[in-house]
């Protein structure tokens, strides 16, 4: 072959002019011009022929291993580039407007082909279609090369000619074929592989104009057709809300196949799969006009059941017990049940907590519960009956217009209403002594009250300073021993007996105690006053409690189990600013 350096010395030999040789060159016999013009056109052509060989290398190839694949299968693109200048990578967002790129891995390789060394890049990918249809690689670029366009045929999930022994598949089975609005519909999406796959990515179930829940996940064995297959299975609820059509979008699932070499950094013995499954759509019916409830309750089943505190048959005049009602719906999010009615019995004084929801999650879907709890003081003795409950559902099973009560309740209240005054007088006197409004022998028992509580407290602190005396004695002037303080475990014990018996004024004056031993070098002469200082949420809101049943007019009764829980938090806690200064370091000791 001629060399291109050569090619271009002759072409240079010729007259640009007259096309004829320079002066001193042989013609010819006789020659004529257009032979020299032929001639000159011979040479730039082979001058072409030459350069485009000497760039044949500078090549961007694109290939594929299948042409016609099933919309819930993949294929693999290798895009091959051989030249002399490399760096960077092709654009392939082009192909993410008709497939999905699973992977994507890079090899560069040297080689020697007929004699010659040889060097080149190669792109492996893996794609999956995202719809069915007559679809195209496109032209990719990459130094200034461009490879050709490819089509694709992309057929539906199964008709594809290689698809009959598929090893992996995706399957949707809905539980109902139609339902009501805000009925819960179980959407269960199985894996079924008889390969072994790994790392498996789910794409969550979302259905614009529902709401969807995740319930439960499965993993087991089926046989199908004889042939073992192992199965994921993941189970949503879904609540439509609103009547028409709902569809139910395809799920993309995506999984590693094959044996993990762990002496491998790229494993090129797996390999990526996408598994798609089938789009569904299902008719949602709207609220039927026969039915005649409050609110829209569609549901599998549906109870409502109560429970007290303590005896119910046993109430006295003044004396708080905790009524408890509790409503369960089989296929209801705890955010779908309604409020229960407020109690209006006259002679009894109700005190509602806030209700409490949960949802419980099983194979069967979400059953939803709604809990009220309230505290009822009866303040005249006598007989009582409470209301029934009664709320109408939608029955998902039978179709039709269900209702269920919870019965009148009937009980007897014993004791005096003087009793009830006299407690309310008791529970109702001022902080402050000899307030406006307090009758004399309430006064007169405070005061007494006081003078014994003066008393005591006269003889501890005389106890105290006999004691620290005896362990100060024989101490060296300037010496700092330790100062004898109240046994903060037992004041501990005796708050913890005093939440137990729900007494107020005794577990304010146990807390008090408790404080003052735990930490005595804090002021104060209330809980408010010591909480200033050590700023303890559990203290804050038990005082909270205290107050309403203290110095609320009318009282409020205490939540005994609320009082106690409390108790016991505060006895484990510190306060904040005890633990920043115990994590502080200490650099004003060396500063």
């Amino acid at each position: 072959m001629v060399s291109q350096f050569g090619m271009w010395n002759m072409a240079c030999s010729m007259n640009p002019r007259t096309g004829s040789a320079p002066a001193g060159a042989p013609l010819g016999h006789g020659q004529p011009l257009r032979t020299h013009w032929a001639t000159r056109l011979l040479q730039a052509l082979l001058l072409l022929l030459v350069t485009n060989l000497a760039h044949a290398d500078d090549l961007l190839k694109a290939t594929i291993n299948r042409s016609k694949i099933g919309i819930d299968e993949t294929l693999n693109l290798t895009l091959r580039y051989s030249g002399r200048g490399n760096g960077g990578q092709p654009d392939f967002e082009l192909l993410e407007q008709d497939f999905d790129i699973l992977s994507r891995e890079q090899a560069n390789q040297n080689v020697i082909i007929q004699g010659r060394p040889a060097s080149f890049v190669e792109w492996t990918l893996a794609l999956a279609p995202k719809h069915q249809g007559k679809l195209f690689i496109p032209s990719l670029h990459y130094q200034g090369q461009v490879s050709d366009a490819i089509p694709i045929e992309v057929t539906a999930p199964g008709q594809a000619p290689d698809s009959g022994g598929r090893q992996a598949f995706l399957e949707v089975e809905l539980d109902k074929k139609q339902v009501h609005v805000q009925e819960q519909l179980l959407v269960k999406v199985r894996l079924y592989t008889r390969i072994g796959l790994h790392d498996i990515a789910t794409e969550p179930l979302q259905i614009p104009g529902a709401h969807v829940e995740k319930v439960d996940e499965q993993r087991y064995e089926r046989r199908i057709n004889g042939v073992g297959h192992a199965v994921y299975e993941l189970t949503y609820a879904v609540f439509p809300e609103s009547s028409g059509e709902l569809s139910i979008p395809a799920l993309n699932y995506i999984a590693v196949t094959g044996r993990r070499d762990p002496f491998s950094l790229f494993n090129r013995n797996t390999q990526r799969l996408r598994l798609r499954s089938e789009a569904q759509t299902i008719k949602v019916l709207p609220k039927p006009d026969s039915y005649s409830g409050a609110q829209w309750l569609p549901a599998a089943s549906f109870g409502i059941s109560q429970t007290w505190s303590k005896d119910p048959h046993s109430f006295t005049v003044g004396e708080p017990i905790t009524r408890i009602v509790t409503v369960r719906a089989e296929g209801l999010r705890a955010a779908q049940l309604p409020p229960l009615p407020k109690l209006n019995v006259e002679g009894l004084k109700t005190y509602p907590d806030q209700p409490q929801q949960d949802d419980q999650v099983d194979q069967k879907g979400i059953t939803g519960s709604r809990i009220e709890t309230t505290a009822i003081v009866a303040t005249k003795p006598g007989d009582y009956q409470l209301p029934p409950i009664t709320i109408t559902w939608w029955d998902t099973k039978t179709g039709r217009q269900r209702a269920t009560q919870l019965p009148a309740f009937r009980f007897t209240v014993t004791g005096s209403a003087a009793a009830m005054s006299a407690q309310n007088a008791n529970s109702n006197t001022a902080p402050e002594a000899g307030a406006a409004g307090s009758s004399k022998p309430a006064a007169a028992s405070n005061m007494w009250r006081n003078i014994a509580i003066a008393a005591i407290a006269s003889h501890l602190l005389w106890v105290l300073y006999f004691f620290a005396l005896r362990r100060g004695y024989g101490h060296p002037s300037g010496s700092n021993p330790k100062q004898s303080r109240p046994d903060a475990g037992q004041q501990a014990r005796a708050l913890e007996e005093a939440a137990a018996n729900g007494d107020a004024a005794q577990i304010q004056q146990a807390a008090l105690n408790w404080l003052r031993a735990r930490w005595p070098g804090v002021p104060g002469n209330s809980l408010g006053e010591i909480n200033r200082e050590l700023e303890l949420d559990e203290l804050e809101r038990l005082q909270e409690q205290l107050d309403a049943a203290l110095y609320l007019t009318p009282a409020k009764p205490l939540n005994r189990q609320q009082v106690q829980i409390l108790a016991s938090h505060l006895l484990k806690r510190q306060s904040i600013k005890e633990n920043t200064r115990a994590d502080k370091p200490l650099p004003e000791l060396f500063s």
